[in-house]
């Protein structure tokens, strides 16, 4: 017996998991980061005692798996010299990383990070996961084609899948 959507709830909808709401909070905190020039650190542990799975101005956050948000977070960090470059290679020349806004440079390093560094994952649920947190910040705007198409370019590179021809 299948249960009725909720009003406003569309029938496909499926509450996140603790990866996904990890990878939502990593991408928050990288955008924290870059913008506020907090460290990794300070806003990891703000993260982990306020904010996952903690209720803020009446809003609760999705219980996380702090391990892999940690992990995220400290691997973008830690490999930021060799993932700015991957995703410039994967941009058009037109659209330079430095053009980017700070919430779609977050989403792409995190992305990045799991294509490069995390063979463990499988590559459609690492670009499937991250196009869903570019459509809760954008919409349906031109941004989550653009995290598509970049990852999807990635993981062609790096781990020699995905779809479409490279571009490069």
């Amino acid at each position: 017996m299948t249960k009725p959507a909720e009003p406003g709830r569309p029938d496909n909808f499926r509450p996140a998991n603790k990866r996904g709401a990890a990878r939502l909070a990593a991408v928050q905190a990288l955008y924290q980061m870059d913008v506020a020039g907090s460290g990794l650190l300070e806003t990891t542990a703000e993260y982990e005692a306020f904010r996952l799975g903690k209720e803020i101005d009446g809003d609760v956050y999705r219980e996380a798996d702090a391990q892999w948000f940690r992990a995220i977070l400290a691997g973008v960090v830690e490999n930021q010299t060799f993932i700015d470059p991957v995703i410039r290679q994967s941009l058009t020349e037109d659209w330079p990383l430095s053009r980017l806004d700070s919430t779609l440079r977050a989403i792409l390093r995190a992305g990045v990070y799991e294509l490069t560094r995390r063979a463990d994952v499988p590559m459609p649920v690492i670009v499937s996961e991250y196009i869903d947190i570019a459509k809760a910040f954008y919409g349906e705007e031109e941004e989550p084609k653009l995290v598509n198409a970049v990852l999807d370019r990635v993981a062609r590179r790096v781990r020699g899948e995905g779809r479409g021809r490279d571009a490069s």
